[in-house]
């Protein structure tokens, strides 16, 4: 016969505390469309950033039972990604209005700069004279 541990019985005996995190919605929105309805949900994370879920919803028929069921697909936008998919839809829904491929956009090579390796031979000791001008300034 096992023994048993009176610790982790002591353990079991009292309530667990719930470490679900509750995600109340921040804000929801509701289209009906036809057969479907779609959800859109802000919610926020743990670390208080928002997010969107968007669910479509479409009402089934279940022959077996002989009730009907709602059938969900969820998908979950978060912040960083939003404008990419907004252009992104926004651009196939102009395609599917129009029926013309847009323009495809090249995106120019934006130049990062290195302060350490642009230095220009003037530049150096003006920092250092400028703050000598200042502190003689001040002593007068």
């Amino acid at each position: 016969m096992e023994e048993i541990d009176n610790k982790d019985k002591d353990q079991e005996l009292e309530p667990k505390q719930s470490t679900h995190y509750s995600r109340e919605e921040i804000f929801s929105e509701t289209v009906r469309a036809g057969k479907r309805t779609y959800f859109f949900d802000v919610k926020s994370t743990r670390a208080g950033e928002y997010y969107l879920t968007i669910t479509e919803s479409k009402r089934r028929f279940n022959n077996d039972s002989g009730k009907f069921f709602y059938e969900k697909h969820k998908l979950f936008l978060y912040k960083e990604d939003f404008e990419k998919f907004a252009n992104g839809l926004k651009t196939t829904v102009d395609f599917i209005q129009t029926e013309q491929k847009p323009e495809p956009v090249t995106e120019e090579p934006t130049e990062v700069k290195d302060p350490h390796v642009d230095v220009e031979f003037e530049d150096l000791g003006k920092e250092d004279a400028e703050n000598k001008a200042v502190s003689d300034e001040s002593l007068n």
